[in-house]
C-alpha cells in the first residue's frame, strides 16, 4: 500500500478522533475514505485491516496530540463540515394574496419560552406570504395585568425577531363589544342570566335551558341595560352567548360572553365594571381586525367552536383555524404569577432570573432568538402533543454561538501551587480551534512559575501524581511541583489533561441555571473580548455579563 494511501487514512482518521472527543470509528473512517476516494472502493477489502490498525494507533494518542497531528498535515480538516437539513412550515390554506394574522398576549408579565411558540410561527408566515401581523393585548382580566407588561411584550418581541406591523389593545374596546353584545341580544341569539351559577351549569350539563334562556328580547334588552349601569353585584348577572344547549360537547353549549368585575383596570380605571369574556372579544376583534388565519395550541379547540357561533350570528367570513399540539416544557418556572411573587420576596432577582423561562432569561444567559426560531419551526404546527427538550435547544444554540465563542481556560474553586525545574514555560493554544485566523492565546510564565488548578484536578494530582497542564507543558506532583517535559505523547499513558489559569488570571464568577455561583478565576485574555459569548473549555458555553481589568461575571449557557 502506498505512502499516499496510508497518509490519506491517517488525516481522516485524525479527523474522525478530533471530532468525537479522542475516539475514531473505524466504519466512519472507511466510509469517509471511500466516499472522497472513489477509485479506492474497488480496494475496500484490502484497506479495511490497515485502517483499522491505523485507526487504533490514532486512539492512543489522545486529543491535543492528534489536534496537533491533524493540523501538521492538513488544518481546514480542523473545521467541521455543516451539513444544514432545512426545514420549512407547511403552506397555509386559501391565502389570496396578503395574510393578516396576530399574537394575542394577556399582559400579566414579559413573554417566556412557551410564548414564543405562537409567536413565532405567526411571524414566519406573515414574511412568508406579506400582510400584517398583528400585536392584540388581551387585558380583558383586571386583576392579572402587569403594567410594566404592555412594554416588556413588545421588547421581547423585538429580540425574538418578531416584527408586528399593528397594535391594539382590548381594553381600549370595550364600548364596540358593547354594541355588538346588544346586537346579539336583539337577534335572540344571548340572553342575561341572573340565575345561580351552579345552577346555570348543573342545568346545561343535562342539557337543559335555564329559566333565563327564553325571556323575551325586551327583557333582555332591559336587563342589559342595568347590567352595564352597575344594578346587579358582581356575580349576580352575566350575559350568555346561546349555542346548541343540546351539543354533545358540554363545554361548547351556551358560553359567557359578559361578566361583571368591580376590580379598577391598571389602564381604564373604574370606568368600566362590564368585561368581555374572551370568546366574545377575540372573536369580534378576529372580525373587525381582518385575521385570514389564526394559529394557537389545541388547548383552544372549544374556543374556536364558541367564536364560530358569533361569526355565524352575523354572517362573517371565518379565519383558517390552526391548532398546534400542547408542549409541556420541564425544569423551569413559567408561571408569572409566581416569578411576580418570587421577585417580591426577593427569592428572584427580577424577570431575568436564570431560574425562570422568561425570553429575558433567555437573553441573559446567551441563548440566541435564532436557536428559538429554529426550534419551533422544526416543531411546525402539528396537531400532536410534545415535550420541550432544552438539549435539543441547547444545541441548535451551539450552531449560532459555537464559530464565534473564543476559547478560554476556567478554573473553579483554585488551588494555588509553584513549580520548579526549569526557569521559565512557554506554550499557546488557539483562540478558536476552527479559526487559527483569530491567533492564540500565548503563555509565558516565569518566576515564581505560579499556575492555579480547580479544586478537583489538584486532588487528582495528588491521587495519580502526574498531569499535564493543556497546551503548555507535564508535572509530576511535589511541593513545589515539578516540571516534566512537554510530550504529548504522556497523554497516551493516561495522564490526564486538565485547564489550568496563570497567577495573572481575573477573578470569575458563573452564575448557573439553577441560581448557584460559581467563582474561580479566568485567563486574562478574556478582558478583551468583544463578543459576549465565549467557551470555558471543559465547562461549556457561557455569556459575559460584566468585566473589568480584575474580574469578570458570567451566565453560564449551556454545556
Amino acid at each position: 500500500m502506498s505512502d499516499e494511501i496510508e497518509q490519506t487514512i491517517r488525516k481522516y482518521a485524525l479527523q474522525n478522533a478530533v471530532f468525537f472527543k479522542g475516539t475514531a470509528n473505524p466504519k466512519a473512517v472507511v466510509g469517509k475514505i471511500l466516499g472522497s476516494c472513489p477509485e479506492l472502493r474497488s480496494k475496500a477489502g484490502e484497506i479495511t485491516p490497515l485502517i483499522n490498525q491505523i485507526v487504533e494507533e490514532v486512539n492512543k494518542m489522545g486529543l491535543e496530540a492528534q489536534t496537533k497531528a491533524l493540523e501538521e498535515m492538513d488544518s481546514s480538516l480542523l473545521v467541521k463540515e455543516k451539513k444544514e437539513r432545512k426545514y420549512e412550515l407547511p403552506d397555509l390554506k386559501n391565502v389570496n394574496g396578503k395574510v393578516v394574522m396576530r399574537i394575542a398576549p394577556g399582559p400579566s408579565g414579559p413573554l417566556h419560552i412557551g410564548h414564543t411558540r405562537v409567536s413565532i410561527l405567526n411571524d414566519e408566515y406573515v414574511k412568508r406570504y406579506g400582510g400584517d401581523l398583528v400585536l392584540r393585548f388581551e387585558d380583558t382580566n383586571p386583576e392579572k395585568i402587569d403594567p410594566d407588561a404592555y412594554d416588556m411584550i413588545p421588547e421581547d418581541l423585538d429580540w425574538l425577531g418578531v416584527k408586528c406591523n399593528k397594535q391594539y389593545i382590548q381594553s381600549d374596546r370595550f364600548e364596540m363589544y358593547y354594541d355588538y353584545t346588544r346586537k346579539l341580544l336583539e337577534m335572540g341569539h344571548a340572553y342575561v342570566c341572573t340565575c345561580n351559577g351552579d345552577d346555570w351549569r348543573a342545568l346545561k350539563e343535562k342539557k337543559q335551558k335555564c329559566p333565563c334562556h327564553d325571556l323575551p328580547v325586551e327583557t333582555q334588552l332591559d336587563r342589559y341595560d342595568k347590567f352595564l349601569a352597575g344594578d346587579y353585584a358582581d356575580g349576580e348577572a352575566v350575559v350568555v352567548v346561546k349555542t346548541d344547549i343540546a351539543h354533545p360537547n358540554p363545554a361548547v353549549r351556551d358560553f359567557v360572553a359578559l361578566r361583571l368585575v368591580r376590580t379598577p383596570h391598571p389602564r381604564t380605571g373604574e370606568k368600566y365594571i362590564a368585561y368581555p369574556m374572551m370568546n366574545l372579544s377575540v372573536a369580534i376583534d378576529d372580525h373587525e381586525m381582518g385575521m385570514t388565519h389564526v394559529i394557537r395550541g389545541k388547548d383552544h379547540l372549544n374556543n374556536t367552536f364558541r367564536q364560530e357561533y358569533i361569526f355565524d350570528y352575523f354572517g362573517w367570513k371565518k379565519p383558517e383555524y390552526y391548532h398546534y399540539g400542547l408542549v409541556n416544557i420541564p425544569d423551569t418556572v413559567l408561571k408569572t404569577s409566581i416569578i411576580k411573587q418570587s421577585i417580591r420576596d426577593g427569592e428572584y432577582t427580577g424577570w431575568d432570573d436564570v431560574r425562570t423561562g422568561t425570553v429575558r432569561a433567555m437573553k441573559r444567559r446567551g441563548i440566541r432568538p435564532e436557536a428559538i426560531r429554529r426550534y419551533w419551526v422544526e416543531s411546525g404546527i402539528k396537531s400532536v402533543d410534545i415535550e420541550f427538550s432544552w438539549q435539543n435547544l441547547y444545541g441548535m444554540n451551539r450552531d449560532v454561538i459555537d464559530t464565534d465563542a473564543n476559547r478560554f481556560f476556567y478554573v473553579q474553586d483554585p488551588v494555588k501551587f509553584d513549580i520548579d525545574g526549569i526557569d521559565k514555560i512557554e506554550g499557546e493554544a488557539p483562540k478558536h480551534p476552527d479559526h487559527p485566523e483569530r491567533g492564540s492565546r500565548v503563555y509565558s510564565i516565569s518566576a515564581p512559575r505560579t499556575v492555579y488548578l480547580s479544586d478537583a484536578d489538584y486532588k487528582m494530582f495528588q491521587d495519580e501524581k502526574q498531569i499535564r497542564l493543556k497546551d503548555l507543558c507535564n508535572l509530576e506532583f511535589g511541593t513545589p511541583a515539578k516540571y516534566n517535559g512537554n510530550d504529548v505523547s504522556i497523554l497516551k499513558k493516561g495522564v490526564r489533561a486538565v485547564q489550568w489559569v496563570a497567577a495573572d488570571g481575573l477573578d470569575a464568577t458563573l452564575l448557573m441555571p439553577d441560581g448557584s455561583v460559581l467563582k474561580g478565576l479566568v485567563e486574562p485574555d478574556i478582558a478583551k473580548e468583544t463578543n459576549d459569548m465565549v467557551q470555558l473549555e471543559r465547562i461549556g458555553f457561557a455569556r459575559i455579563e460584566k468585566k473589568d481589568a480584575k474580574s469578570v461575571s458570567m451566565i453560564f449557557a449551556h454545556r
